[in-house]
């Protein structure tokens, strides 16, 4: 490597190792615990659960070995196409919109070089995570079969070269889309590439049909069954190629491991060379392009000449125009809709997965499994909003940057501008929730008082994880932040994701008692006890005042510190 990008490089080598190092603080030290603890967790999780399913495959005979091989490739290509989609958007921010960038390309260093070093740097933010995850996964399978080494050093090469493969590809389509498109609409290439993600997203994820992993039974015979699971396993597709090299070295049969594993490689290979061949025509031209002034992508609406702003007429002229203003910065900016349009994805699949679930297959009674899987259902869509909330309520107070001393300055109290900020994204995330939370219960055919339940406690734990996540991002601000959706990877993001998840735990929890004794109840045609109908009553008044704490206590503390600022 020459010095030049040694140079470019050497700033944020530097702010990592930082990082990693912690002070000597009680602070520094508490956010080394939580990160560390929050990292175990999902380790642990991930390996229970694949170390369980690959248990119970191998359990199958004659299929278990084929199963878990398609369960591998049901990883991979899972893995490739979140690493497409993230790469895409770290290539975007890192080579075209970071703030940094003017000076860079003012220095005397050739646009290869700083090309080389950004993508370096996305390469190493969209990946880190997945190559993080994907170690437990693969740990499972050594363990199961007990292999050596070896195994997980090709595992280990395999999720490598399938990060430089996906990163080399985003910067490529990135870099074409910069050309393609006119100057001013570069960052509009976020929500056209978000669609064709999203879409992407639902394709594969149906393709593979996970469902059929364990149901053979549903096929006329063995052999239609055995070519469904060939689904995907395309040879001119580098996840297949990776997914052979893994495979292969569990199998013993290293020739074909290497073999493979050395296709992808001389493919990751190319594909930087290529990369690099673009960037000496194209890439300079690509950036300067996108220093033009983005173009509206949406029109203003407006009904007979009046506009939406009317609708807020009841509000103070400075609470109004905070308002107006917070609704115009996120329709304004593009870089939110690829969010936006994934979600709606997940969402879709999330609620096809409900009008598949073969509930009249289970041995235990069908009404009693629909209610079931509503109550859990309660949690699901709470974690949900929850994902949603750490995406765009949490960098809602960071994302005002440094330009958060007009709001100081301004005649609207800081505990106004929280709560508009509350209430502009609580009614949307309301209304989602409770769609959600009916759809999927349409389709369990539920009874009407799992209805009413869970559409009343959705109804207040939307304000109580829309005001912790408000809180949690004004109690741990980062208004220097060129991308304030990286703020959810904080310590106050983690912490966030934390406390909402064990707000959710201790409400179902709180309900699930007293709700399977009216679900029995009336089941059986038969009345409460006086001792029930009393713990009923604790228990769902404890839950009520636990998401009234979620709302007051966060918004109070964060009013706190933000007058403190």
């Amino acid at each position: 490597m020459r010095n030049d990008l040694l140079t470019l490089l050497r700033p944020r080598l530097l702010s990592v190792f930082k990082s990693l190092k912690p002070s000597k603080t009680g602070k520094s030290w508490a956010k080394v615990f939580i990160f560390s603890f929050i990292g175990l967790l999902f380790w642990s999780g991930s390996f229970f659960i694949f170390f369980r399913v690959l248990t119970y495959f191998q359990s199958v005979e004659d299929f278990g070995n084929i199963l878990a091989l398609k369960l591998l490739s049901m990883m991979m290509i899972i893995f490739f196409a979140l690493l497409i989609f993230s790469s895409i958007i770290n290539s975007l921010s890192q080579l075209y919109l970071s703030h940094d960038l003017p000076l860079l390309h003012s220095l005397p260093v050739s646009s290869k070089d700083i090309y080389l070093s950004r993508w370096f740097s996305g390469t190493l933010d969209s990946s880190w995570m997945v190559v993080a995850f994907s170690l437990p996964v693969f740990l499972s399978y050594g363990m199961i079969y007990s292999v050596g080494i070896g195994f997980y050093l090709v595992a280990f090469a395999a999720i490598i070269i399938l990060c430089l493969i996906a990163s080399s590809l985003s910067s490529a389509v990135v870099m074409a889309g910069t050309i393609i498109l006119p100057a001013g609409k570069i960052r509009t290439l976020f929500v056209i590439l978000g669609v064709a993600l999203a879409i992407l997203l639902v394709v594969v994820l149906r393709m593979i049909r996970p469902e059929q992993l364990v149901n053979p039974e549903t096929f006329a015979s063995v052999v239609i069954y055995m070519n469904s699971l060939q689904a995907l396993d395309e040879p001119w597709l580098p996840t297949t190629w990776l997914t052979d090299a893994v495979g292969s070295a569990l199998n013993g049969k290293w020739k074909h491991s290497f073999f493979n594993l050395a296709l992808a490689a001389s493919l990751s290979f190319t594909l930087i060379y290529i990369n690099q061949i673009l960037a000496g025509a194209f890439y300079f031209r690509g950036f300067s392009r996108a220093q033009t002034t983005a173009k509206r992508l949406f029109q203003p609406l407006n009904f007979r000449g009046r506009s939406w702003e009317g609708l807020l007429s009841f509000l103070s002229r400075p609470a109004r125009a905070f308002a107006v203003k917070e609704i115009r910065t996120f329709f304004r900016d593009s870089t939110q809709w690829p969010q936006l349009f994934l979600i709606s994805a997940l969402i879709i699949i999330y609620l096809y997965n409900f009008s598949v679930l073969p509930l009249d297959k289970s041995p235990v009674g069908t009404i009693y499994m629909q209610n079931v899987f509503s109550f859990l259902n309660m949690g699901l869509a709470a974690f949900v909003l929850s994902a949603i909330a750490a995406r765009f309520v949490y960098p809602a107070v960071s994302i005002e940057g440094e330009a958060f001393w007009i709001i100081k300055a301004a005649p609207v109290s800081v505990k106004t501008f929280l709560w508009i900020k509350f209430f502009i994204y609580y009614i949307p995330l309301l209304i989602l929730s409770e769609i959600l939370i009916v759809a999927s219960n349409i389709l369990l055919g539920v009874t009407p008082f799992i209805m009413v339940l869970s559409i009343v406690t959705i109804f207040f734990l939307v304000p109580s994880i829309v005001a912790l996540a408000l809180g949690m991002g004004a109690i741990y601000p980062d208004f220097k932040s060129e991308n304030p959706a990286m703020a959810v990877t904080s310590f106050g993001g983690l912490l966030f994701m934390l406390l909402s998840f064990g707000l959710i735990a201790l409400v179902i929890i709180l309900e699930a008692r007293p709700v399977y004794q009216l679900f029995m109840a009336d089941l059986h045609g038969r009345n409460l006890s006086v001792i029930q109908i009393y713990h009923t009553i604790f228990s769902f008044s404890a839950a009520f005042l636990l998401c009234a704490a979620s709302v007051y206590i966060p918004l109070r503390l964060a009013e706190k510190k933000l007058r403190r600022l």
